[in-house]
């Protein structure tokens, strides 16, 4: 199958500034691959600082969502993700945040604790999901 390049504004210039070799979301057939992005400010394009883990996963995932509804789905046909946290201790407001995103039938998921990151954030979310 073809795999097509998605451009996700202003999401994709964000990546493009920080020289990412990544793109926001790539589509193959019906399903949809979206990349993990640090907590963007959506005002400044720069990576929140000082933010809360809750603030920073809303960010996360409203990123997320705003890559879905650009490739024509929703976080309704998400299928799994995948959750990058600096720290086990910041599961329970990590899993608070994401429940409001996923209230019913919640898609499979991995919570990956990691060391560090090129940055001063604390989580990244990628995710699959099917277009429909």
């Amino acid at each position: 199958m073809k795999r097509e390049i998605i451009r996700v504004e202003p999401l994709s210039t964000y990546l493009e500034r920080w020289k990412a070799p990544t793109s926001a979301v790539t589509r193959s057939g019906d399903t949809l691959y979206v990349s993990g992005f640090p907590p963007f400010d959506p005002d400044t394009g720069e990576v929140v600082q000082g933010a809360s883990i809750e603030r920073q996963t809303e960010l996360v995932l409203e990123q997320m969502k705003l890559c879905l509804e650009t490739a024509g789905s929703s976080l309704n046909n998400v299928l799994k993700c995948n959750v990058y946290c600096t720290s086990v201790e910041k599961f329970a407001a990590v899993n608070a945040i994401y429940a409001r995103y996923f209230p019913t039938a919640p898609p499979a998921r991995i919570f990956v604790a990691v060391p560090a990151w090129p940055g001063t954030f604390d989580i990244e979310i990628d995710c699959v999901a099917a277009v429909c």
